[in-house]
């Protein structure tokens, strides 16, 4: 039996720094839904559910493990060390991985997909029916099997010196793809963790981001893994991110800063994602010695057929604007076998047995 009753799965440790006086106590919270401040929250009600991991001991304390060590490494840098060690690198990579999969948020995002799939298959409840916490405890099998997929990106630390702070929520960790949502090449296609062009967010504290990135496609100029920002347009990138990807809740560490999170939030609040993926419905139409034919239809409205395809598509969010810090690599490249598998990192690629070749990552443009 789990020792904890009330499991955090954005835990306090990682909270710590964005509560009032960095106490641990109290933190400031937007929600978005009423469009409201909550001053000083108690952070024992924030991000947590009673037995969230379920009873599993052994899994409990495998968890407090990378987050007893993201605790230790966040103090070190916080310390302002002379560069990001090795070490460093790999304890923020595991814990980002750790907090992408495990979050009501994303656990959530598992079963309304599931419901969706098996409502549009016709496949009734009693046959499948996958709830939160089966979702969760599918989440932490991913990354036990798979904790190594983000290990090739390249990973810095950026320092705001702006008076404007970064924002944390309930669903912090932030997987986006600069590349990916402007090539003309991925229209249609969603990213997953082995995609090219990935990018990875974590915010840190109000003055520090821990950032990965696909240094294949894109050039960040830091110095020992650091590097500082001092323009507005480049906190309110990173920002943005937050806001468009959180649950429900962004946290705050002062009140004082209130007025620029509500203007923040009102720039970008209509481009967040009713919807978190898509559902695409074909049927067979046509079919030869050498190919088959379908056509996507309205899964709603349609018959009853001997053959079908259920296609789902993760809908990601589209920024408004992008840190000036993140600059595409000049002859960067990207590396793709011509399927469905769409584009993936030189890593990936290399340790496939599918035929893979390399392209360039020079945007073919839909958009700026």
């Amino acid at each position: 039996m789990a020792t904890n009753k009330n499991q955090h799965y954005v835990p306090r440790c990682y909270l710590k720094e964005f509560t009032c006086n960095s106490e641990g106590k109290a933190i400031n919270v937007f929600n978005l839904d009423r469009k409201k401040f909550i001053h000083m929250a108690p952070v024992k009600n924030q991000c947590s559910r009673d037995y969230f991991y379920g009873d599993d001991e052994k899994l409990e304390g495998a968890i407090q493990f990378v987050e007893r060590a993201y605790a230790s490494v966040l103090k070190e840098l916080l310390a302002s060390p002379p560069q990001l060690s090795e070490r460093h690198k790999i304890v923020l990579k595991r814990f980002w991985l750790l907090q992408y999969l495990r979050t009501e948020a994303s656990s959530r995002r598992s079963v309304e997909m599931s419901n969706d799939i098996s409502r549009v298959a016709g496949i009734s409840a009693e046959e499948f029916n996958l709830g939160i916490k089966d979702a969760v405890l599918i989440a932490m099998k991913t990354y036990a099997e798979s904790m190594d997929v983000i290990d090739d990106l390249k990973i810095c630390l950026i320092k705001n010196k702006t008076k404007f702070p970064f924002i944390s929520s309930d669903d912090p960790a932030v997987l986006s793809n600069r590349w990916h949502l402007n090539d003309q090449r991925t229209k249609f296609r969603s990213f997953g963790l082995s995609a090219a062009g990935n990018l990875l967010f974590l915010p840190l504290s109000p003055k520090l981001m821990c950032m990965a990135y696909d240094g294949d496609v894109y050039n960040v100029g830091h110095k020992n893994g650091f590097l500082s920002i001092s323009n507005i347009n480049d906190v309110k990138g990173f920002n943005q991110h937050q806001i468009l990807n959180c649950r429900a809740n962004v946290f705050i560490k002062d009140i004082e800063d209130s007025s620029f999170i509500d203007f923040s939030i009102g720039e970008i609040l209509e481009n967040r994602n009713v919807d978190r993926h898509h559902i695409n419905y074909a049927v067979l139409d046509s079919t030869n010695s050498e190919y088959s034919r379908y056509v996507i239809i309205d899964p709603e409205t349609a018959k009853k057929h001997e053959e079908a395809l259920i296609h789902t598509e993760t809908l990601h969010h589209r920024p408004t604007i992008w840190p000036s810090v993140i600059k595409w690599r000049g002859k960067g490249s990207v590396y793709t076998n011509g399927t469905g598998v769409g584009y993936v990192r030189k890593y990936h690629a290399i340790s496939d047995s599918r035929d893979f070749y390399k392209e360039s990552s020079q945007l073919s443009r839909r958009s700026a």
